[in-house]
């Protein structure tokens, strides 16, 4: 996407300056002795991560995005200032800067590597990966960290182990039986350590016979077990694809990062749906087969050791309407029914949550946040979901559907504080005329997925949402223009931060919403953003500019539907990719 008052003659110029100022600070970052100082990330830190850390995607295997760092906090936020700033590459991307002992690791866009003195910006080293030219770009949540070894997905579907301390590659992985291309395998999530493997997700959207997971050897980089999201001929779940042979099934990717309880040692990943829905539209008549398509829009509990599935949930069979239940499960202790059971929590692009033991996988709860107009009721016991008639396309007219394909929610992923027992979601309000069949679509039934505004609620996109997981209640919402275009991070200080398509970056009040601090970013906000402490100072990061198909879809629906390029979002105007951090002064 090609973004108002950015040329792509100046993108290039952008990429090139980029280049430049990295360059030029690799022989005065060499003399640092930081990365000396850079002590191994064991497996205790990674279940406790020291708090002025970010090890993790979320910074911890549960997924909270909750830090308990307080140095920055509701009575001095207002105060805050950026910090430091550094040019990035242009391309989608959607990435986590990790933090450990002052030093951060970024994976900025088309295989580059970034070590940086988190204080200050400093470039510490650089790695460039010369993917296959074969490869297309693909935008990624970040790296792993594990001992001194920074852990690197690739373009060219490589797993990479670098010397924390140098950037020297340790050892190369090539993922096989895996397609390059347009349409082909990519690695965007992060990797996972857990239990002495790196575990990763593959992302197979228009890929025959669907994506998989598999787990490397730490110390080899060799694969020692492999997981298809799509049963293959034979294996529980076969007859579940309308009858479809294994070279006419895809989907099932697994794009976003997964949870980890070390206790039980499940990881859990969510899996995406299908883009060739007109062949499972229609269940076959045909004894003992059905249309559910598994493992799509389902949570699976793998032992991290063997890859073996211990069980699995489908939240929704037979998605007609690409509507995701892909996102961050969260390992959350939670009451039901008088008992304290140890769950896992998860929402798909409808931002309804389903809430399941994380032993065993059982149905406990749901929970509805008000956006979806498509299931009719959910069986109290099993959680299965009786659909109304608009969650499947039809012939001859359109029906509002709810919500758009783009989520609803999406990859901006929520917070969740343990002490309070309350999550933060953002979301975005909109709907979509879905249909008819035969048109020109993503999805292959030919139905459109034409964006259009919440009833009622015209003008008002973006919405950010508290809820109390151990009552069930919605509490307060924070209502906006804008959709958010990054996940949330909350702060022991009180704090939410969230940016949103407008370029703003805000700091909410926990407990009412209240806008407590805000600034322009000068460009998208894309990202996950992280707080970390270096020199004895809280820092708030994020990466802006670098937007993926999600916010050129939103910026192009909320433009159409406010005004156009007269309107607020056709006079933004985008200054580059940037890494940015703020601190107090």
């Amino acid at each position: 996407m090609t973004k108002p008052g950015l040329t792509l003659l100046s993108r290039l110029l952008l990429s090139l300056l980029a280049s430049c100022v990295l360059t030029a600070s690799i022989g005065h970052a060499s003399e640092s002795g930081i990365l000396n100082r850079l002590t191994p990330v064991n497996d205790a830190m990674l279940r406790d991560p020291p708090a002025e850390d970010w090890l993790n995607w979320r910074r911890t295997h549960d997924t909270y995005g909750f830090s308990p760092l307080d140095q920055i906090h509701r009575g001095n936020v207002s105060e805050l200032q950026e910090a430091w700033r550094l040019p990035l590459q242009p391309g989608g991307n959607t990435p986590t800067p990790l933090v450990h002992d002052g030093v951060m690791f970024l994976l900025d866009f088309n295989d580059t590597l970034l070590a940086l003195d988190a204080s200050s910006g400093e470039l510490l080293w650089r790695h460039q990966h010369d993917s296959d030219p074969a490869a297309v770009p693909s935008s990624k949540f970040g790296v792993a960290l594990y001992e001194h070894m920074v852990l690197m997905p690739t373009n060219d579907m490589q797993i990479i182990a670098l010397d924390a301390r140098s950037g020297e590659v340790l050892w190369q992985h090539a993922v096989s039986d895996v397609q390059l291309g347009r349409r082909s395998h990519s690695l965007r999530a992060t990797p996972l350590i857990a239990n002495g493997m790196l575990i990763q997700g593959v992302n197979a959207t228009m890929v025959p016979e669907g994506g998989f997971i598999f787990g490397l050897d730490l110390d080899s980089g060799e694969e020692l077990w492999r997981f298809h999201t799509i049963p293959r001929p034979g294996e529980y779940g076969d007859e579940s694809w309308n009858g479809l042979e294994l070279a006419e099934r895809s989907g099932g990717s697994v794009w976003m990062p997964p949870s980890y309880d070390p206790e039980l040692d499940l990881v859990y990943f969510g899996t995406a749906p299908t883009y060739d829905t007109a062949p499972l539209l229609n269940r076959a008549d045909i004894p003992g087969v059905t249309n559910d398509a598994l493992y799509t829009n389902a949570t699976l509990a793998l032992r991290a050791r063997t890859g073996e599935l211990a069980w699995y949930y489908q939240h929704v069979a037979n998605d007609q309407w690409d509507l995701d239940w892909t996102y961050e499960r969260q390992i959350v202790e939670l009451p039901v029914n008088g008992e304290l059971r140890k769950t896992v929590i998860t929402a798909g692009k409808m931002a309804l949550y389903d809430a399941l033991d994380a032993a065993t996988g059982e149905y406990l709860f749901s929970l509805d946040l008000g956006l979806q107009n498509l299931i009719a009721d959910i069986d109290p016991k099993t959680g299965v979901k009786t659909m109304l008639p608009n969650a499947a396309p039809v012939a001859d007219r359109a029906q509002l559907v709810c919500p758009f394909a783009a989520g609803g929610r999406n990859w901006q992923v929520s917070s969740y504080d343990a002490e309070t027992d309350i999550l933060y979601l953002p979301i975005t309000q909109m709907c979509m005329n879905g249909g008819p069949l035969g048109g020109s679509s993503i999805l292959s039934t030919g139905a459109a997925l034409d964006p259009t505004p919440v009833p009622g609620r015209e003008g008002e996109f973006g919405r950010l949402q508290a809820v109390n997981m151990a009552t069930r209640e919605l509490l307060w919402d924070f209502r906006e223009m804008a959709p958010p275009t990054s996940a949330i991070v909350a702060t022991a200080g009180g704090v939410i931060f969230s940016g949103t398509l407008d370029h703003r970056f805000k700091a909410l009040d926990q407990a009412t919403g209240e806008i407590l601090w805000e600034t322009s970013t000068g460009d998208i906000p894309t990202s996950f953003p992280v707080t970390y402490m270096a020199d004895g100072k809280q820092y708030v990061a994020l990466v802006v500019g670098q937007p993926t198909i999600h916010a050129g879809t939103f910026l192009g629906a909320v433009q159409a539907m406010t005004g156009g390029a007269e309107g607020p979002f056709g006079q933004l105007r985008s200054q580059g990719p940037a890494l940015i951090t703020y601190a107090l002064d």
